[in-house]
């Protein structure tokens, strides 16, 4: 009778194993994103013993590649994360799919969550759903803003360009730290386009994103302010702290820089340092105007999932799963990015924070840009700057440059 009963628990075990449907999820390699995803999936599992998740992450600079070496072969993700930005070109080459109607209803969507996820739309389709949007800010160590008799972070840019000197030290010719993380791979390409250009009263792109308009008085007086930060006013280095992130890890790791702009996806790393620290709404001029860059990473459904419904059906549940209210509670504690949801977002709690407050208050005048190639978009303002900083070339030829090489892009993919 025993080895029946155990007979019969081993078959009814295999049962078990067999009926479970088990999707793969991709993202890119950051620490406290892959935690909290860790816990969403924990979680998930719990409430779903049918469906088991595995999560598959990559370096960032990698990771587009695997996608598109993956993808048409029909192997890797069945659920991925991917910036906004890429969206365009990814829907071109078929690494996502629209969301199935059949669970998830686009007028809902479009009512729970924040306009901005808008972005995650082709044509008006809802192609993926974000957990989180983010905007900029400025962070600041508040100790050697103290140690220098600073007792607020910089409002204005020229306050910004004072303390941004003052926090500037040198041994000979050798910075040993600098008022401002030099950063235009990071996020300061956004800083130029979407926020400086802006606040010198200019538009960098047509309101439907069309065309190029940044070969401007704005878009010049824009790239030369930024740009004066390395070759006026010497208190920011290009790599001085080497590295994609290096400006970040200056920051919260080395404490040779003082000042960084970066996005709300960093607070939870910077939570981790050891010195008084601070965030504030990004500086403005004298005009008064102010403008931000926001964008979000979002997940979606690809093919691979389409092709049993069983898949489908649980990378659905997943998706949804991951971008509720509740998902994005906890991925603001354990990340620092902002929830989705028009409610969770208009918490007066939240917009009065210290940390996440200037974040959330800047989404009342956030730009999303609407790439067509958001790499080869983000490359040519990038190597307008590098050619100013490192070649000496005037910011009205390498704006206008950039203008005509950035329109060849837009005209080519849409």
């Amino acid at each position: 009778m025993k080895r029946v009963l155990l007979l019969l628990a081993v078959m009814l075990g295999v049962g078990i194993g067999a009926a479970q449907t088990t999707i793969t999820y991709w993202q890119y390699d950051y620490a406290t994103r892959v935690d909290a995803m860790n816990q969403l999936i924990a979680q998930f599992e719990a409430a779903n013993p049918d469906i088991k998740v595995v999560q598959e992450t990559f370096p960032y600079d990698g990771y587009q590649q695997q996608v598109a070496a993956s993808m048409p072969a029909g192997q890797g993700a069945d659920v991925a994360q991917l910036f906004y930005g890429w969206l365009p070109t990814w829907q071109r080459a078929g690494y996502v799919v629209p969301l199935p109607e059949q669970f998830f209803d686009a007028a809902e969507l479009d009512a729970n969550f924040a306009p901005l996820a808008q972005a995650a739309k082709v044509d008006g389709t809802w192609y993926g759903l974000p957990t989180a949007v983010r905007s900029l800010a400025l962070f600041y160590n508040a100790d050697m803003l103290a140690s220098a008799g600073y007792d607020a972070p910089p409002a204005t840019w020229d306050e910004f360009v004072e303390i941004a000197e003052a926090l500037t030290v040198k041994q000979g010719a050798r910075f040993t730290q600098v008022g401002y993380g030099f950063a235009p791979t990071g996020q300061d390409h956004h800083l130029v386009r979407e926020v400086l250009i802006r606040q010198f009263g200019g538009a960098p792109y047509s309101d439907d994103y069309s065309t190029v308009t940044y070969d401007s008085e704005a878009g010049v007086e824009a790239l030369t302010f930024y740009t004066d930060w390395v070759t006026k006013y010497g208190f920011a280095v290009p790599e001085f702290v080497p590295g994609n992130n290096g400006y970040r890890d200056g920051f919260r790791q080395l404490e040779n820089i003082a000042m960084i702009v970066d996005g709300s996806f960093a607070i939870g790393d910077v939570k981790k340092v050891s010195f008084n620290w601070g965030v504030t709404e990004l500086p403005v001029f004298d005009n008064g105007i102010k403008s931000n860059f926001g964008s979000f990473f979002m997940n979606a459904i690809t093919p691979n999932a389409t092709k049993d419904p069983a898949k489908l059906e649980a990378a659905a549940k997943f998706l949804k799963f991951v971008t509720s209210d509740d998902a994005m509670k906890l991925w603001l504690d354990v990340v620092g990015e902002l929830p989705a949801s028009r409610s969770l977002i208009a918490d007066p709690t939240l917009a009065a924070d210290p940390v996440y407050g200037p974040f959330v208050r800047a989404l009342d005048y956030a730009h999303a840009t609407v790439f067509v190639d958001e790499t080869g978009q983000r490359d040519v303002m990038v190597d307008a700057i590098n050619e100013v900083v490192l070649q000496g070339t005037s910011p009205a030829v390498a704006i206008k440059e950039a203008a005509a090489a950035e329109q060849l892009l837009l005209d080519a993919n849409r």
